[in-house]
């Protein structure tokens, strides 16, 4: 079978339960392969974790990072928005 990341086999298995009604409403398109339709929401929903995931560790480390400058060199006067406004005023 062939998915996102390449080639792969299809060994693991989980059942998924649905109301009586929406399974009888999926009877009706019987022609959609519906276990790739979960499939391929899981592996969206995976990969949305992971992405979810990666901020979170960016987020952490720029927070060590700022931590470990006010630690080793003190709070500061900078002021970004003073910073932009010179910039901005020098594009004009």
């Amino acid at each position: 079978m062939h998915g996102i990341y390449g080639v792969y086999t299809l060994d693991s298995f989980i059942t998924v339960r649905v109301p009586e009604e929406l399974k009888r409403k999926m009877k009706e398109f019987n022609y959609i392969n519906w276990s790739e339709v979960v499939r391929k929401a899981i592996e969206e929903r995976v990969t949305i974790e992971e992405r979810r995931k990666l901020r979170e560790h960016a987020a952490r480390a720029m927070d060590e990072i700022r931590d470990r400058l006010l630690r080793d060199y003190g709070p500061t006067n900078y002021d970004s928005a003073e910073v932009i406004r010179f910039w901005r005023d020098l594009r004009r």
